[in-house]
């Protein structure tokens, strides 16, 4: 039966692209995160098909919906007849800024626990290869450089995405066609967020090549994880202490190098990467040999480049009239 060879060749794909990401898979084990959407409920069909006796699955109740409950149940429900261990985890913090990212970052951080206590090796979510258009074209839209085009990568510390060179509708096909239990968030499609409506506008631009754009971004991985390799070299060559601060010694380099090798001595610094286009005035600046500020450090030009302390501001002590 055809719809038999689809899913057997997604199930080869997952096994194909895990071992690009991880390596030897023989005696892996692996936690697939569920939200019961029908992209994870397929990658945790795959998984399981794919390593049997070696997957759990985990699936984390944010609270932020009255029915997320009921579908953290029903992921248990489905679980418990196919033999997979299952987990509902909740987050124990108030919500706070924006709510998206409140909730991917404790989603990671309790699935990092859950890991450990589990004695999983590798986390899997299902990303997509229209997630990672979708990024590339949201990243683009914010003026990111090399790093930021790179998209959602394949490997973040233990967690993998082996989808993302797989169609969002072949993970749908699979979910219809083997009659897995599945939900439809609905902030997917609520204008108000930025990727939703991004989604709604895509849908109407068909000429746009989805499986290209995600080889664009493996591309552009390769090309990062190669530009931090030389950067590391050339740190340990030109970057030394300089009494509170440090001393670039190199500055006849390109930009995309000065400007990690900055970035690099303000996380030796211990100071956050700066938003925005303020990084690349601080080195049009310093490469006319004057100075400019970066937060709470002074980042000064000449033959060498130095990063020291800001000097604390002046505060008017005058009085004010009545």
């Amino acid at each position: 039966m055809q719809l038999d060879k689809d899913s057997a060749a997604l199930t080869a794909r997952l096994v194909t692209a895990t071992q690009a990401l991880v390596g030897d898979v023989s005696a892996a084990r692996f936690g697939v995160a569920v939200s019961g959407g029908p992209d994870s409920m397929a990658l945790l069909f795959l998984a399981a098909r794919a390593f049997p006796g070696r997957v759990a699955a985990v699936t984390v109740d944010h609270q932020l919906r009255r029915e997320s409950a009921d579908e953290a149940a029903m992921v248990a429900r489905w679980c418990a007849g196919q033999g997979i261990d299952h987990a509902t985890l909740t987050p124990d913090g108030a919500v706070e800024g924006n709510v998206q990212a409140w909730a991917r970052a404790q989603r990671y951080r309790v699935i990092e626990g859950w890991r450990v206590r589990a004695g999983i090796d590798w986390i899997m979510t299902a990303h997509h290869a229209d997630d990672q258009l979708e990024t590339l074209l949201m990243r683009l839209n914010r003026g990111s450089g090399v790093a930021g085009l790179t998209g959602v990568r394949g490997r973040s510390g233990v967690v993998i995405r082996p989808l993302l060179g797989v169609r969002k509708a072949a993970l749908q096909r699979l979910a219809q066609v083997e009659a897995l239990p599945h939900v439809h968030d609905p902030s997917n499609a609520d204008p108000r967020f930025d990727r939703a409506a991004l989604r709604a506008a895509l849908a109407d631009a068909p000429w746009i090549d989805v499986a290209a754009a995600a080889r664009s971004a493996a591309a552009l991985a390769e090309a990062d994880a190669a530009l931090d390799w030389s950067v590391a070299a050339l740190a340990q060559a030109h970057v030394r202490p300089d009494g509170a601060g440090w001393r670039l010694e190199r500055t006849d380099l390109p930009r995309e190098y000065l400007r990690r090798l900055l970035l690099h001595m303000l996380a030796l610094a211990g100071a956050p990467a700066p938003r925005g286009d303020s990084l690349d005035r601080a080195i049009a600046q310093a490469g006319e040999g004057r100075q400019a500020s970066l937060g709470d450090w002074l980042i000064r030009g000449g033959k060498a480049w130095t990063l020291h302390p800001a000097p604390p501001r002046r505060q008017s002590c005058g009085m004010t009239p009545d």
